[in-house]
């Protein structure tokens, strides 16, 4: 017996036994459960149609076909799609009954069982029915097709079942195909090819055009463009040059790297890709245990059903009143099968997790995914999640005869020793406006205040207040003058040429291009949105206003942002936290859904709900639009569930019978079974196509 299809699975639903997971790896070539059914289904098929074929033989040939070697063959043709296609079925609903969770294969046992059993006995046994189960020409009837097709029914739909699962995760299977299977290792002076497996941290790895990033690690040199829109869902490529990161998997367009591997095998954010979709497809939504509630009071009153129908048909029915009543009964357990209850929600969960992986969009858990409509307030850290998060020379303002030039080649080849965030950027800023730089003598750097040397024989001091002020050159003018460029948002740095002040340099964290964009539409749509910056309230104002954000809390420690989101939640808000840093990791777990920056640090992606792999804040967005596709879709089809099994049940007890002469055929009730099953899986993959 194939073990993946008769046990219950750590990931698999404890109501309706069905696996809510993809039962095989993503990087399998094929899911070995979906071929072995469907191999099963095909042979079931098979035998099941000369059972079919043989049961709508009218009644008037019969006498002349001789019916029982009929009924031999439909009991041999269809006892092997009963016992061996049907086994993992009743092997499941034995389960259920042990474990005390009847679910849909307790229904498909029973009524596979009894019509099978019943028609078994039929012919085996036929002169020892009374007249109740005879037909006007004295003949007990069979039931081996009902049986037969049941299972048949139930096969297709579970193969069409992890079909659907399988196209659930083709977003995530291409982007472990984009995984390169070597990488190409630069030591000694030689290139070396070498497997992936055996590309360790620290390794140089070269990377030539239309080849694929092999790891995730920083550009040492080379220039070049790369796509990356199988991991961003951005289009166009992205430049990339000295100190700028890549990411594995994705491809080298144009120019030759030469990369420095810094995250490799598990750790890169590829395979955090894959970990992380894989994570939210197998985890439960809360409006599942809605489903769960209905499931383990429905098989219980559906057995009820069963036999109350049994009961009425066997004493009020026409004859032969005992055969009406077994069919009819067989068919209230067939079709009151709560497979589609069982699917509504765990598909719906499993697209939208492959649909937001899709845009940059990744989700811890199928909790998040239902949450995340909720909100309406939205918390965002500053620096790294509203803004890049890398300083740059914003602006020049040279004063006493200095010019720009000048000005940025002392600055430029002072800070070169400085290990300092805004010294990088004020390097970078004094070549990139062509300024030449030299060896600076006698650096110092004081903490909290700046740094100092000689540049070309001239004393050079670059910092903040602090060190204007202890070298007695701070004025009002001069203060004037920096606190106008704060207001701008920019950080104000100090230069002091030989004892004398030499200008102002003012260094931004650039906004984000699509922030305005995105922060606008969530307003639109009902989002209360606060910044939160541990910065200056000069700074973090001038910021939110270039943002359209009108409630700043500045000036905050990072114990203080846990603080904030408490008590946002005190007053009935529902919060989401949006950070990039480790000090935002306890306010992202705090608040009711965290996202966090792909851009940003492990620790605070390990502690969100969602992240947006870009950081691109239009992903927030996109996963609340998801967010409420997705209920949306869950409800649609819970909805259909439940219409189904409500108008179902009483159909195939009869309730149309007494009226319209209707009744509903076990084979026929299977068959209704499965389309709701169906249906179900068709609306769920809907979702692939959400505008979001």
């Amino acid at each position: 017996m194939h073990p993946e299809v008769v046990r219950n699975t750590p990931g698999s639903c404890p109501k309706c036994g069905m696996a809510l997971e993809p039962t095989a790896q993503p990087q399998a070539e094929e899911n070995p459960e979906l071929k072995f059914l469907s191999r099963r289904l095909w042979a079931c098929a098979a035998l099941t149609v000369p059972v079919v074929v043989l049961a709508m033989v009218p009644g008037h040939l019969l006498t002349r076909l001789a019916p029982s070697a009929l009924s031999w063959i439909e009991l041999a043709s269809s006892t092997p799609v009963v016992l061996w296609g049907g086994w993992p079925f009743f092997v499941k609903a034995a389960a259920s009954v042990k474990n005390r969770s009847p679910n849909m294969f307790t229904l498909i046992a029973l009524g596979v069982g009894v019509a099978w059993l019943y028609s078994v006995a039929a012919v085996l046994a036929a002169d020892h029915f009374p007249a109740g189960f005879r037909d006007q020409h004295g003949r007990v009837g069979t039931y081996f097709e009902a049986a037969a097709v049941i299972v048949t029914l139930v096969l297709v739909g579970q193969v069409l079942e992890l079909r659907a699962r399988s196209r659930t995760n083709a977003a995530v299977r291409l982007l472990l195909g984009l995984a390169p299977k070597t990488a190409r290792r630069i030591r000694g002076g030689r290139d070396e090819d070498v497997p992936l497996s055996d590309v360790h941290i620290g390794d140089h790895l070269r990377v030539r055009p239309g080849e694929k990033v092999p790891v995730d690690g920083v550009v040492v040199e080379g220039r070049s463009l790369v796509d990356e829109s199988m991991i961003t869902g951005e289009p166009m490529p992205v430049e990339k040059v000295a100190h700028e990161r890549v990411i594995g998997g994705t491809v080298n367009s144009t120019g030759s790297l030469v990369i420095t591997a810094e995250k490799v095998g598990a750790d890169t954010l590829l395979a955090q890709i894959v970990k992380m979709v894989g994570d939210a497809q197998r985890s439960r939504a809360p409006v599942q245990r809605l489903a769960d509630v209905v499931a383990a009071f429905f098989v219980p009153v559906v057995v009820a059903a069963a036999v109350v129908t049994f009961v009425v048909w066997a004493f009020v029915g026409p004859p032969p009143a005992l055969a009406w009543a077994s069919i009819n009964a067989v068919a209230v357990l067939i079709i009151a099968c709560p497979c589609a209850l069982g699917l509504a929600t765990p598909m719906s969960i499993m697209v939208a997790a492959g649909k937001g992986a899709s845009v940059g969009v990744l989700f811890k858990n199928a909790e998040a995914i239902e949450t995340l409509r909720k909100v309406d307030t939205l918390v965002c850290d500053k620096t790294g999640t509203l803004t890049l998060g890398k300083p740059k020379l914003a602006s020049v303002l040279p004063m006493n005869g200095f010019d720009e030039a000048a000005l940025l080649s002392l600055v430029g080849s002072l800070e070169q020793g400085s290990e300092h965030p805004l010294a990088a950027a004020l390097v970078a800023g004094a070549q990139a406006r062509g300024a030449s730089l030299v060896a600076a003598e006698g650096f110092e750097s004081t903490t909290g205040k700046g740094v100092m040397g000689v540049v070309s024989g001239r004393s050079v001091a670059v910092g903040n207040r602090s060190l204007l002020s202890q070298l007695g050159l701070d004025n009002d003018v001069l203060l004037t003058q920096a606190e106008a460029m704060r207001i701008e948002g920019q950080s104000v740095v100090f230069v002091v040429v030989d004892g004398t002040t030499a200008g102002l340099l003012g260094v931004a964290d650039p906004i984000k291009e699509t922030a305005v964009e995105a922060l606008r539409a969530l307003v639109d749509e009902g989002v209360r949105v606060v910044m939160l910056s541990g910065d200056s309230r000069t700074t973090a104002e001038a910021i939110a206003r270039r943002l359209g954000i009108n409630e700043v809390i500045a000036e905050v420690l990072p114990a203080q942002k846990v603080d904030v989101i408490k008590r946002l939640q005190s007053d009935g808000r529902f919060v989401a936290m949006a950070g990039d840093g480790i000090n935002d990791a306890p306010a992202l777990a705090a608040a009711q859904v965290g996202i966090a920056m792909g851009t940003g640090t492990d620790i605070a992606m390990e502690s969100a709900d969602v992240t947006l792999v870009k950081g691109d804040l239009q992903g927030i967005v996109r996963a609340r639009r998801l967010s409420r596709a997705t209920m949306r879709n869950i409800r649609q089809n819970l909805f259909f569930a439940f219409v189904y099994n409500a108008v179902g049940v009483p159909v195939a007890a009869g309730a149309l019978y007494p009226f319209f002469g209707v009744l509903l055929s076990p084979m026929l009730a299977a068959a209704a079974m499965s389309a709701s099953s169906i249906s179900v899986i068709a609306n769920a993959l809907r979702l692939r196509r959400s505008r979001i």
